[in-house]
């Protein structure tokens, strides 16, 4: 079965009616966020690769339309203008990486509108989740100033797709690897691990557990030292490295308890043993909150393992995101809804050094020095050039965290830089309203005059 029918009901209703309605003009949606999540000052654009990896393979089948039919309750026959429906449209997209803020459009999908419209939900979940664990990630990546980070969320994350998509997100932000094997596999990404507490009380004792784990694998071993009591774990896990004489690349990993004073004292203990270059890795609970406080009190804790907290995006799980139909058949089209008024027409977002992005219209000049943020990705259902790669996402990301002001990237209590509309954009906004008021009015005054007059 495809990933066609990974979508809302009302996305197949919507397609049906158009299709009868012979409703196949052109059709342009906008993806963006209403408003940032509080705690971020910045959003990470994230999800766009698996967006178009599912755009370039939409195509509805038989066996697409015989599940759409039983969600229905309809014979397929009814549905036979859905069969065969392929993607054919054109994306414009920020490429994953870039910073992004409130109100910029995402990406904008234009195609025939049964096909823009069928392809909401998986859109909406792909670039909402991706973003949200990408925007998190980087926020730990700027916590850390410099520390590598591993990816350790695959046990809790939201099932195994979920546990890919937040290790190649760490990897994105500049994580140095992740615990996921199949992950790694896939992406090329380093797989890190150690041992679990069951690993050591499985043995008749702690040391029993670190030499028989060292025999076992002949490289750099990391050993897990909280079992028991850490500080007699570190001096047992210095003994063990010590005989064994590995070189470099050794670790002990805290897990529990107060990290940071925990990890002086191991600090202390490995350094008197002679062992001033085996690491010490932190885990347990952290994401870019912990991590920051580690790093300011001068925790001497060489690398930091996030996994919870992390690969959920725990404190802003979620996004106020919309699909918003911005133009159809030439006709730009708004939303009025209280507090969720959308501007009209295909939007570009350019991008200038030092001051606000503006959101314009797609066809507007770009003002002085500015950049544009959305790039045509696909053309006619294909793409229009290779895949992206994480490497060239991640150098933009580091770029755009660089280029941002202070109070943005900090950790507590950020401000999101707003940007601003043009001027041809509100101009045609005002229009569009004023026309959406002007109808309601009529519609409003022929409505009363229809009512019948109250008797003398």
């Amino acid at each position: 079965m495809s990933q066609v029918t990974t979508t809302d009901l009302y996305e197949v209703t919507m397609a049906l009616s158009y299709l009868e309605e012979g409703m196949r003009a052109p059709a342009t949606f906008s993806l963006f966020v209403r408003d940032l999540p509080t705690g971020r000052g910045f959003l990470v654009a994230a999800g766009l690769e698996p967006s178009l990896d599912y755009l370039s393979r939409f195509e509805i089948t038989a066996d697409d339309v015989g599940v759409f039919a039983r969600a229905l309750h309809r014979p397929p026959a009814e549905l036979a203008g859905l069969a065969g429906l392929r993607f054919d449209g054109t994306v414009r997209a920020v490429p994953e990486g870039r910073t992004v803020f409130a109100g910029e459009p995402l990406l904008e999908v234009t195609a025939p509108l049964p096909q823009a419209q069928l392809v909401e939900t998986y859109l909406l979940n792909q670039v909402c989740h991706q973003t949200a664990v990408a925007s998190k990630a980087a926020r730990c990546v700027l916590a850390a100033r410099g520390r590598p980070l591993v990816d350790f969320s695959l046990r809790r994350d939201h099932g195994p797709q979920a546990g890919i998509q937040a290790a190649r997100l760490g990897a994105l932000a500049g994580f140095a690897g992740t615990s996921n094997v199949d992950a790694a596999d896939r992406l090329g990404l380093t797989a890190a691990g150690t041992m679990a507490h069951s690993y050591i009380e499985s043995f008749p004792s702690e040391e029993d557990a670190f030499r028989a784990f060292a025999r076992a694998h002949p490289g750099p071993v990391t050993l897990l030292v909280d079992t028991y009591d850490t500080e007699q774990g570190v001096v047992t896990a210095a003994r063990v490295l010590a005989d064994l004489r590995r070189g470099p690349g050794c670790a002990i990993r805290l897990d529990s308890g107060d990290l940071g004073e925990l990890a002086r004292r191991s600090r202390a203990l490995l350094d008197a043993a002679g062992l001033t270059d085996v690491r010490i890795i932190a885990s347990g609970g952290l994401d870019e909150y912990e991590v920051d406080e580690l790093v300011c009190s001068g925790a001497p804790i060489d690398v930091f393992a996030v996994g919870t907290r992390v690969g959920v995006a725990a404190d802003a799980p979620y996004l106020d995101a919309a699909y918003k139909l911005v133009e159809y058949d030439g006709r730009p089209v708004m939303k009025l809804s209280s507090a969720k008024v959308t501007a009209p027409a295909p939007k570009q977002v350019y991008r200038r050094p030092g001051e606000p992005d503006v959101i314009a219209l797609r066809d507007e000049e770009p003002p002085p020095g500015a950049g544009a943020l959305l790039r045509t990705v696909m053309r006619d259902g294909r793409r229009t050039g290779p895949p992206d790669t994480l490497a060239a996402a991640r150098a933009r990301l580091t770029a755009d965290l660089a280029a941002l002001p202070e109070w943005a990237r900090r950790i507590r209590d950020p401000r999101a830089p707003t940007p601003v509309t043009s001027a041809r954009l509100a101009r045609l906004t005002d229009e569009v309203r004023g026309r959406l008021l002007a109808d309601l009015s009529r519609l409003r005054a022929d409505r009363t005059s229809a009512l019948p007059r109250p008797r003398d």
